[in-house]
């Protein structure tokens, strides 16, 4: 079941095609990542999810019905740096975010923190938390209301290696309690680590969409050479399991599926074939890399 449906978004300002025709289904259940360079149009694309800014063409379900009063107070939202006033505690903050959203109820409060574990910091002033505690109060004032969906811009943006960190388990656990989460983020390792799911935009351009073991792919690349680099070229077009060769930097590469390169095969079809190797080293392909040919075509 698709929780979201997004069917040819598009979205200017201006001159500037902040989303151009975005397609793509959110499964129930995911942790789904919005991924791409800043200014790709992430921030858009969620704002208009959540009715914040209106798409020029194109439409949107939520649980196979269009946006509504409805809808929207199953979804919990996470677009700004957190707002909440310093000098008040933080479940004096949740108060008035309840107030205002009109989203839960106030005995709703201690549950939320204690998802967020802050409980133990709920007199605490806002002013004394870290940037990871604000963080994870901003979640929590999301929470309210028990949304099926939070949907969370740049959720670890300016947190320190501890801050992300919490936020990342945060997430995870929120997932394993049943929520399903979209997410914007510019960094692949956040994506990698969280996300089941991913889409990759590139200046308001769906690049690809589907599961991140499938997207993100990490194959394996085998650099090899002879004395006839051409000849070799040629050969390894048969090679079973070859995905792309091509002949880069005086060494002719291989791209073969993540965990299938074997060099003791390779190097006995290529000395089938009459050609002796001299010079044949497995390089892993990081993910990194596989994110930037999708970025930057």
């Amino acid at each position: 079941m698709s929780i979201l449906s997004i069917q040819n978004i598009s979205k200017s300002y201006g001159n500037i095609k902040a989303l151009n025709g975005v397609s793509f289904e959110v499964p129930q259940g995911a942790i789904f990542g919005v991924l791409g360079p800043n200014g790709s149009g992430k921030t858009t694309l969620l704002s208009i999810i959540v009715d914040v800014l209106k798409a020029d063409n194109g439409n949107f379900l939520w649980f196979d019905q269009p946006s509504s009063p409805a809808t929207r107070r199953k979804i919990g939202t996470l677009l700004e740096t957190p707002n909440f006033y310093h000098y008040l505690s933080a479940f004096n903050n949740l108060k008035i975010t309840n107030s205002i959203s009109g989203r839960g109820n106030v005995t709703e409060i201690n549950v939320v923190l204690e998802k967020v574990k802050l409980l133990e910091r709920k007199n605490s002033r806002f002013s004394t938390y870290s940037l990871g505690m604000k963080q994870r109060l901003a979640i929590a004032g999301a929470l309210l209301g028990e949304p099926k969906v939070l949907v969370l811009d740049e959720p670890t943006n300016g947190l320190d290696p501890v801050g992300i960190a919490e936020i990342r388990e945060l997430i995870k656990e929120l997932s394993i309690a049943g929520h399903t989460i979209i997410m914007a983020s510019h960094l692949l390792d956040e994506v990698e680590k969280v996300c089941t799911h991913v889409a990759i935009l590139k200046k308001g351009t769906l690049l690809t969409t589907g599961a991140v073991d499938d997207v993100l792919v990490d194959n394996d690349i085998v650099e090899i050479s002879a004395s006839d680099n051409n000849a070799l070229l040629n050969i390894l077009q048969s090679y079973n399991g070859t995905e792309q060769v091509i002949l880069e930097n005086g060494l002719v590469q291989i791209q073969l599926a993540k965990g299938t390169a074997r060099p003791e095969e390779i190097n006995a079809f290529c000395f089938s074939k009459g050609i002796t190797l001299n010079h044949l080293v497995i390089k892993k392909k990081r993910l990194e890399a596989k994110f930037f040919e999708l970025t930057n075509n």
